[in-house]
């Protein structure tokens, strides 16, 4: 048989193939063979582009954090340079966010990840930051990312009034926060990090 065009198998298919797992299934739901399935050949093939699970989860994430920005501290505004940062740093896994868990054990050994910190510490260093201090920033930061990326306040909250009305007095309205949850989600985060870089 001729050879095919295109090549079922290249590292960008597989990794955009393994993240549309990732976003349909959750992190459990990917594995070798069902990626092998959804790419049309045997598990066996894969493993001449990955050697583990866990190596293609690391490709997979640093395709998602090179969307992560970090021109902002070439400014030499600090502040401006983290809050762009921590901007397009939730964005990039607000659009993913069942590999939310993986990306939230640090960098490992994820060039885009340490990339993108040593930008980040440097900048802060620069600034006059003691390098202790540098990584406690770059932490804290990533505390306030991580944290609005990993759930939605607002997902708690039953629509029923009836659970709030007469009990909570305070929380009377609490049934409308699942209608208003996006805003409520951006708006808490923006909140959260400007008193962060204020506080700074």
């Amino acid at each position: 048989m001729p050879r095919p065009s295109t090549p079922l198998l290249s590292p960008t298919r597989i990794r955009e193939v393994a993240l549309a797992i990732i976003d349909r299934d959750g992190l459990d739901g990917l594995s070798m063979r069902k990626l092998a399935a959804e790419l049309g050949v045997r598990a066996a093939s894969l493993y001449g582009h990955v050697a583990t699970k866990e190596d293609l989860l690391h490709q997979v994430a640093t395709s998602i954090l090179e969307k992560v920005d970090v021109s902002g501290f070439a400014s030499g505004d600090w502040r401006q340079g983290l809050v762009e940062c921590a901007r397009s740093y939730r964005a990039a896994l607000a659009s993913h966010p069942n590999i939310v868990p993986f990306l939230a054990y640090g960098p490992a050994r994820r060039e885009a990840s340490l990339e993108r910190l040593d930008v980040l510490h440097g900048a802060l260093v620069a600034a006059g930051w003691s390098r202790r201090e540098a990584t406690m920033i770059a932490a804290g930061l990533m505390y306030i990312v991580f944290g609005a990326a990993l759930s939605t306040f607002t997902s708690g909250f039953s629509t029923d009034p009836t659970v709030y009305s007469g009990r909570y007095p305070h929380l009377d309205r609490a049934h409308l926060l699942p209608s208003v949850a996006e805003e409520l989600d951006r708006d808490s985060f923006e909140l959260a990090l400007a008193a962060y870089v204020r506080g700074l």
